[in-house]
């Protein structure tokens, strides 16, 4: 396969007749542990892939964008005319999203530009192809225009364009990943106070990913859903502590203690959060330990969370994670990225192989009619001008 670089450095020749003055890459990301804390100011741990989004653009003589991707598609707009679409062409939302925050933060646009995308990341699996588009936009429209900003600076523009542009609440998990990332680490992210640093990860640990495939939307699905009871549980819990200004901010001590005062169901979406905090805390240390038994634990222990605390698991991956925690190769397996579908992750030693992979693969298709995708990934680099 020829270099990420120039994949979409080809595209952008076959399609423009010219050479493409910049390009980014961008990785997807694989949420480690610390499910749906993000946005509840909590801590979480993941990892850029190998996988991602690379960008090639180039400057235009005139007020137009035109933006074609590697399925074929092609949008134009005028520059400056910046309103979410809908339908076939909504996957420009991100780029433009992010066009409209750098803009907004004083980028200077006097002309237009012709992009090109490709990628090698699976679209819907829950590996955030959303923050790696969005990153690699930014990085290569930054060395387009002449625009400058840190490594924060770059993940906060792409949730920016995803909160306010898209439409997606999300925190900055997915963005603080694939910009921070770096290989053969983890990215921790305090999201209270968007802090990050990076933790190695011991040798011989490999990353398996199981695409259920069966597909989920989550602008339309529940994670606006569990945004809204996350905001409701903090709101019932704050009569006993008044001083908790997010979810992460509850001791499990202080939400045993309340769990008589609020609605059961709010209880086990703080449940969910106030455990992922401290089982990320828990990885922290199994790691510093090379402990990678303990890891697997933390990771079973989040699923079992997902399913039933925050009711964002399905019976598909459910069945994933079942059929990875028989292997004795398996330390551990959960739901990655916002769930209701997508894919689950597992964490393994060297012995496990493809061989074990599909026989996963072939139990889980027995069952539920649906051909897994998977693939065998390591934590890789961040976002980066190639």
């Amino acid at each position: 396969m020829p270099p990420l670089d120039n994949l979409s450095a080809q595209l952008f020749q076959r399609h423009f007749s010219g050479q493409a003055s910049h390009s980014a890459f961008a990785p997807g990301r694989i949420e480690f542990i610390g499910n749906h804390t993000d946005y509840n100011g909590g801590l979480v741990m993941g990892a850029a892939v190998t996988e991602g989004i690379t960008i090639a653009v180039s400057l235009r003589d005139d007020e137009q964008i035109q933006i074609v991707s590697d399925a074929g598609d092609l949008v134009e707009l005028k520059l400056g005319n910046y309103q979410p679409l809908s339908g076939p062409d909504s996957w420009t939302n991100y780029p433009i999203g992010v066009t409209q925050v750098m803009t907004e933060l004083g980028m200077r646009t006097p002309t237009g530009y012709n992009m090109a995308v490709t990628s090698t990341l699976p679209a819907g699996a829950g590996m955030s192809s959303s923050a790696a588009f969005e990153l690699a936009t930014a990085k290569a429209l930054a060395a387009l225009y002449g625009f400058e900003t840190d490594t924060a600076g770059f993940a906060r523009i792409g949730r920016k364009a995803e909160n306010e542009f898209v439409g997606m609440p999300c925190g900055i998990l997915d963005q603080g990943v694939s910009a921070f990332g770096q290989a053969d680490h983890l990215v921790k992210i305090d999201c209270a106070t968007e802090s990050f640093a990076t933790e190695p990860m011991p040798e011989g640990a490999h990353f398996w990913i199981f695409n259920s495939n069966k597909k989920h939307a989550l602008v339309d699905s529940a994670y606006a859903d569990r945004h809204r009871e996350c905001h409701e549980a903090l709101a019932q819990l704050q009569v006993d502590y008044p001083d908790a200004q997010n979810l992460s901010q509850i001791t499990e001590a202080q939400l045993e203690s309340s769990k008589p005062k609020i609605d059961e169901l709010l209880y086990r979406r703080a449940a969910h959060v106030v455990g992922e905090n401290a089982r990320v805390q828990a990885v922290q240390a199994a790691l510093a330990q090379n402990d990678l038994k303990a890891v697997g634990s933390a990771l079973n222990a989040s699923h079992e969370s997902s399913r039933v605390n925050f009711n964002n698991s399905i019976e598909e991956l459910d069945t994933l994670v079942d059929l990875l925690k028989k292997k004795a190769s398996v330390y551990g397996a959960r739901l990655t990225g916002g769930g209701f579908g997508g894919a689950v992750m597992a964490l393994t030693d060297a012995e496990f192989g493809q061989t074990h992979a599909d026989q996963i693969a072939d139990a889980f298709e027995a069952k539920h009619q649906l051909q897994p995708s998977i693939f065998h990934t390591r934590a890789g680099d961040g976002a980066q001008l190639l």
